[in-house]
């Protein structure tokens, strides 16, 4: 295993660094070792503002624009949150440090099950880790306050428009994988609102019954 890295207040220098400013999100940063959520032969790099392979054409978003995303909802503390998208739980553990609970769902269940050890070794208790089909959200546990989906398509799934409540915020990547723009919506009686772009950046596609076809190949994802 390569020694790790780096430290968390490295990483809170690189999210300074792309805009962050959200105080609360900086401290969950620099208290959550990312280290604890990645590979263990990719430890070294785990305290740089890079993606990191994961296994099966995965890799964990980078931490800057996964910090822009979260910024985004704006979170006080209170929200009920939707995570599409679980990864190995780095993002989860953030979300559930500026939230009230967070659901998360991940389509690959060995990527799950690593999410959940990662998560419990951490002592992080109000995750509540599905596996299943993102795109069609987890309507049992709907409404949500906030909902951020990890992967790209060129819409809104409407389950997951159907699963934020009136005032609540959406954070997606919108476009085809591989080149889009991450925008916020608000949630409004008539749908969503585009409220603004967070950023450009490339992702993996949204795969599933309201997304992209299973299987369909990848492009690099979670990046600027």
């Amino acid at each position: 295993m390569n020694p790790v890295r780096g430290e968390p207040d490295d990483l809170v220098r690189a999210l300074v660094a792309a805009g962050v400013g959200d105080e609360r999100l900086l401290a969950a940063v620099r208290t959550t070792p990312r280290a604890g959520f990645v590979p263990a032969d990719q430890q070294a790099a785990a305290y740089f503002d890079v993606p990191i392979a994961i296994g099966q054409g995965q890799v964990t978003t980078q931490p800057s624009l996964s910090a822009m995303m979260i910024e985004g909802l704006e979170l006080d503390g209170s929200e009920h949150v939707l995570e599409v998208g679980t990864g190995l739980g780095f993002q989860t553990a953030l979300l559930a440090q500026l939230a009230a609970d967070v659901v998360s769902i991940e389509m690959r269940a060995d990527i799950a099950r690593e999410a959940r050890v990662n998560l419990a070794r951490q002592g992080v208790r109000n995750v509540q880790l599905r596996v299943g089909d993102g795109s069609g959200g987890v309507p049992d546990r709907a409404p949500y306050d906030a909902v951020l989906v990890s992967a790209a398509f060129p819409e809104v799934p409407a389950p997951l428009v159907a699963q934020v409540r009136p005032g609540g915020r959406l954070v997606q990547p919108i476009g085809p994988g591989g080149h889009e723009q991450v925008v916020c919506f608000g949630r409004t009686a008539a749908g969503l609102a585009r409220l603004r772009v967070v950023t450009s950046a490339c992702f993996v596609r949204l795969q599933g019954r309201y997304g992209f076809p299973l299987g369909e190949a990848e492009s690099d994802p979670g990046s600027p």
